[in-house]
């Protein structure tokens, strides 16, 4: 376990939208610049660090963009979407002077390497911060799923779920203000009450490897330090907390 650092090794799930900020762009460039901060913060720890994105912010199989495609091709077109998004976050990661590497579940090699655990161990003992590209390579699994996938497949010690919410709550909170606040939840809890912060795959490949998830506000400048540090901010699913 790292100095200062509850947590040695983690996966660390982004959305697509998140790299887009407030803004009307794909990826905000200022977005990228505060994320890496964040990142080098937890990085000069040495906590190795995992992180899949999602690819929303470009295209997403499951939208209206896609609702008359057949799904296949429209899951393949959103794991493509994810390649874009983990190639500019590696290449802003090095540009701060750290050490990233891009593994992609579908073999392209002029961009990325193909996707081994061993190979993805190897990354990660090394310092750099590996990002995993194309979910899992399979239509019809989320990046969600594909990083509950990764975080067991790198024995990471938790999921960090990076959101735009506090942690999670009985009901959407932009939606109902009397949405109840949950700091502390089992893997049975979260699928029983439906509460979509990842999807029951997601959840039922966590629960069975005893993955904790970890849900947090993101998009406040210095939350992933803190989290690492075991600050008690966002909500806790399984774990130490499980049943």
């Amino acid at each position: 376990m790292s100095a200062g650092s509850i947590y040695k090794r983690i996966l660390l799930k982004l959305s697509g939208e998140s790299l887009a900020g407030d803004s009307a762009l794909s990826i905000d460039t200022h977005v990228l610049d505060q994320m890496t901060s964040d990142l080098q913060a937890v990085v000069e720890m040495g906590v190795e660090v995992g992180i899949v994105i999602g690819g929303g912010n470009i295209f997403r199989g499951l939208s209206q963009k896609a609702k008359d495609m057949n799904r296949v091709a429209a899951d393949h077109m959103g794991m493509l979407a994810t390649v874009i998004n983990a190639v500019a976050l590696g290449d802003a990661i090095k540009r701060r002077g750290m050490k990233s590497s891009v593994l992609t579940a579908i073999e392209m090699n002029e961009i990325a390497a193909p996707f081994s655990q061993r190979k993805a161990l190897e990354e990660l003992s090394s310092g750099k911060v590996v990002i995993f590209a194309a979910g899992t390579g399979n239509p019809f699994f989320t990046t969600d799923t594909a990083a509950a996938l990764r975080g067991v497949e790198i024995e990471a010690d938790v999921l960090l779920k990076g959101t735009r919410v506090d942690g999670i709550y009985s009901a959407d909170p932009e939606k109902d203000p009397n949405a109840k606040y949950l700091p502390h939840l089992s893997y049975d809890e979260v699928m029983n009450k439906n509460l979509r912060i990842m999807d029951q795959t997601a959840f039922a490949l966590c629960r069975e490897n005893n993955l904790a998830v970890h849900v947090f506000n993101m998009e406040i400048p210095g939350n992933l330090l803190k989290v690492i540090q075991g600050a008690a901010i966002g909500s806790v699913v399984g774990g130490n907390h499980a049943e």
